[in-house]
């Protein structure tokens, strides 16, 4: 058996009146992250570290944001395609640890769901799906809610 580790970031602006979609779970706030997808920076992050355990480069080299096949598109669609690539190169998923930081909304309440909708698309158990959040004590770009990072890691075996 071969193991592997990957890690992954992201990080998007967030802007006033935008849906903030967080491990594919529509988040009710006043700011949501922008990008060229729905802008999912947890799925994002996963996405990296998946690719990067599998040394198949990063998530801009697969969907890149000057395709309009990706514009708007679901995050849980990048991270399906994701684990196709790693199927083809014959790995399999053994447990994704993640962590969000921003200053708000309140992420705890919704991390059965992420980590549901996850598991559902790349079909593991919510048990080997961690899910963490903190903020940065009002620091920063991150503390201002000018903008949302995320850092992902996972194992991958074959």
């Amino acid at each position: 058996m071969k193991i592997r580790v990957g890690f992954g970031f992201d990080v998007h602006q967030l802007k006033d009146q935008h849906p903030f979609v967080v491990g594919g779970v529509t988040l009710d706030h006043h700011k949501g992250a922008f990008g060229h997808s729905d802008a999912d920076v947890l799925l994002h992050a996963i996405c990296d570290a998946l690719l990067g355990a599998a040394n198949l480069r990063d998530i801009g080299f697969h969907f890149k944001n000057t395709d309009d096949r990706w514009k708007g598109i679901s995050s849980l669609i990048l991270l399906k395609e994701t684990v196709k690539l790693l199927a083809e190169k014959g790995w399999s998923i053994g447990n994704i640890d993640a962590m969000l930081c921003l200053e708000a909304p309140k992420i705890n309440p919704h991390i059965p769901a992420m980590q549901q909708n996850i598991a559902d698309a790349i079909g593991i158990s919510t048990e080997d799906i961690s899910i963490k959040a903190t903020t940065n004590e009002q620091m920063g770009f991150i503390g201002r809610e000018e903008g949302v990072v995320s850092y992902a890691v996972c194992l991958i075996e074959k």
